[in-house]
């Protein structure tokens, strides 16, 4: 092809697709990908070694889908062409002029990821071979972890109930509910002496609490639900990460809404904030205390 019916089929390309940003926004915009890898482009190869077939982008995606025919696979010839790009790639060509950064949960989450400098190719180290989820282009030089990874970590968990997020239940919801599974290890979200232990028991009336006063942030963390090791005493001090308790229902009445209730409380409190029936917001909204200590709200 020459170079001015190259120009002008890129021209043409831009203004039906309306630019680069669509074509970095959502699998809808897989037509303008190839499964060549060109200047300016990031790509991901099915075997090691920049072998196989080769996926193609132009920009960050947190979310490449499971399932054809919406998900991002890879397009160029050879092994594993058609086959979804998550959790299914081997190798990178990192062409564009940005550091591009593989992450090993979607929405550029999880405490597993590689940066590859521009022009850089290489294999996706062990954690992330097979196991990509999302990747961005220039990357903050610090990453943020999904709330619900950190709480858990194997596996991570999801967010069943958001702050101030009731939808069936009157009052307003002062904390964020994650749920993983029963007997699920629960980690310490933020460092910090523990002010108040009720260890509870399973069942409506067993609620139970685990306060975490942090002195330098003048916040209390407190944990709901989920049993407290034995092991926990009151003024311990605790480290962030640590294991604290295991995911159950104490104070929930049924097993199956097993999760653990994490409230940012204001200064040093013993108690979370009532929820059920009250229509009175205690607590801030607790987002950008969350991202000030590196955890996207997921």
């Amino acid at each position: 092809m020459g170079t001015l019916n190259k120009i002008l089929t890129t021209a043409a390309t831009a203004t039906v697709l309306g630019g680069m940003v669509l074509a970095t926004a959502s699998p809808a915009s897989a037509a303008t990908r190839n499964g060549v890898c060109e200047t300016g482009e990031f790509c991901y190869y099915f075997n090691s070694n920049n072998q196989g077939s080769l996926s193609d982008f132009t920009g960050s995606v947190g979310d490449y889908g499971t399932r054809q025919p919406s998900c991002f696979d890879f397009k160029g010839p050879g092994a594993g062409k058609g086959k979804c790009v998550k959790n299914a790639a081997a190798s990178v060509w990192n062409r564009s002029g940005k550091t591009v950064r593989v992450y090993f949960n979607s929405n550029y989450g999880g405490s597993v990821y590689q940066d590859f400098a521009p022009g850089a190719r290489g294999n996706l180290k062990p954690g992330l071979k097979n196991e990509n989820a999302s990747h961005q282009f220039g990357p903050s030089s610090s990453v943020r972890v999904n709330m619900s990874y950190a709480l858990y970590k194997t596996g991570g968990g999801h967010i069943s109930c958001g702050f101030d997020g009731y939808v069936h239940t009157s009052g307003r919801h002062e904390g964020i509910d994650i749920a993983r599974s029963v007997d699920s290890d629960v980690h310490a979200l933020v460092s910090g002496q523990i002010i108040n232990l009720v260890r509870g028991r399973n069942g409506g009336s067993g609620l139970s609490t685990i306060a975490v006063y942090n002195a330098s942030l003048n916040k209390t963390i407190i944990y709901l639900h989920s049993a407290p090791l034995s092991s926990l005493r009151v003024g311990q001090q605790i480290s962030r990460g640590q294991i604290i308790a295991d995911e159950a229902w104490h104070g929930v009445s049924s097993k199956g809404a097993a999760h653990t209730h994490v409230e940012m409380r204001p200064g040093r409190q013993k108690l979370a904030a009532k929820s059920v029936g009250d229509s009175t917001l205690s607590n801030p909204n607790p987002t950008s205390f969350w991202i000030s200590q590196g955890y996207n709200v997921r």
